[in-house]
């Protein structure tokens, strides 16, 4: 007699997933590398998650000396120490999150090369991982905010997630991108550097969308003012910031539309990002 066929299906194809769904599928996994991730940021050092703190603390001061009292952005900005901070905590989420996102599989080689799992695991884990170290920063701005005479309401808060949901979205999507080719191509990380410098100078966190407007084609202004970022730190300032002064400068003409073309470009370098991470994780192992 044959014998009969094995039943193959509750297994899957080795090597084989379903992308970022998987990670959602095993949360364990990402739990035990948020945790690892953590763990391992600020081993061996003297003053250890402070330093999450230090670096953001001297960036404030920096740029409130250069750009409010020597550039004089101090007296014609009200309230400009919240306006600055305000801004400054979403670029350094941006930039810590695409950062560590994009060295997220060659920092995990060893993993990478002796077991199969979702790889999308470790860009999305260096994402969360910075989200955690940011939360700090955010209650030291609330409580700075609150200094300044902030007072919270329900949409303030509901701006504050908005904008916090879409910088998260965009540096997933552009970290996964980032973090495939990098793989490949190890001086793919330096352009990531000259990317992060520009994302500091181009958000309207040293300047406002004021002085930008009509300085520049309309159509450069309409580019700038639909990047996630710019877009994200507008609604932080509106949410924490303008609430405090008197003379508020309000959000850029067409907002509405140029914040519908971040959240589409957020949801398009998911896409992309997840696309190109597909095809690159094939030879990860070899690569690395």
């Amino acid at each position: 007699m044959s014998a009969l066929p094995a039943d193959l299906s509750e297994y899957d194809v080795p090597g084989r997933g379903r992308g970022i769904l998987d990670v959602f599928r095993r949360r364990y996994l990402l739990k035990i590398l948020v945790q690892k991730g953590n763990a391992l940021r600020y081993r061996n050092s003297a003053l250890g998650w402070l330093w999450s703190y230090v670096r953001p603390t001297v960036q404030f001061f920096v740029y409130f000396f250069v750009v409010g009292h020597v550039l004089g952005q101090n007296s014609r900005v009200e309230d400009y120490p919240l306006y600055l901070f305000s801004g400054i905590v979403v670029v350094n989420l941006f930039n810590e999150s695409f950062g560590f996102a994009t060295r997220s599989i060659v920092s995990n080689k060893s993993l990478v090369r002796k077991i199969y799992l979702p790889r999308e695991l470790f860009p999305i884990s260096a994402v969360i991982g910075s989200f955690i170290h940011f939360l700090p920063q955010l209650v030291i701005l609330l409580i700075v905010a609150v200094a300044f005479g902030w007072v919270p309401t329900v949409m303030s808060v509901v701006g504050i997630v908005c904008a916090l949901l879409l910088i998260l979205a965009f540096s997933t999507g552009i970290g996964l991108l980032a973090s495939a080719i990098n793989v490949r191509f190890r001086d793919a990380q330096n352009f990531v550097e000259i990317v992060r410098t520009i994302a500091t100078w181009s958000a309207p966190v040293l300047y406002t969308w004021v002085i930008l407007d009509g300085m520049v084609p309309f159509w450069f202004f309409g580019a700038w003012a639909s990047s996630p970022l710019t877009v994200a730190v507008e609604i932080f300032h509106q949410s924490i910031w303008a609430p405090t002064v008197t003379e508020n400068i309000g959000l850029p003409p067409q907002f509405p539309i140029f914040a519908g073309a971040a959240v589409a470009l957020s949801i398009l370098s998911l896409i992309i990002g997840q696309l190109v991470f597909r095809a690159f994780e094939r030879s990860f192992a070899q690569d690395l």
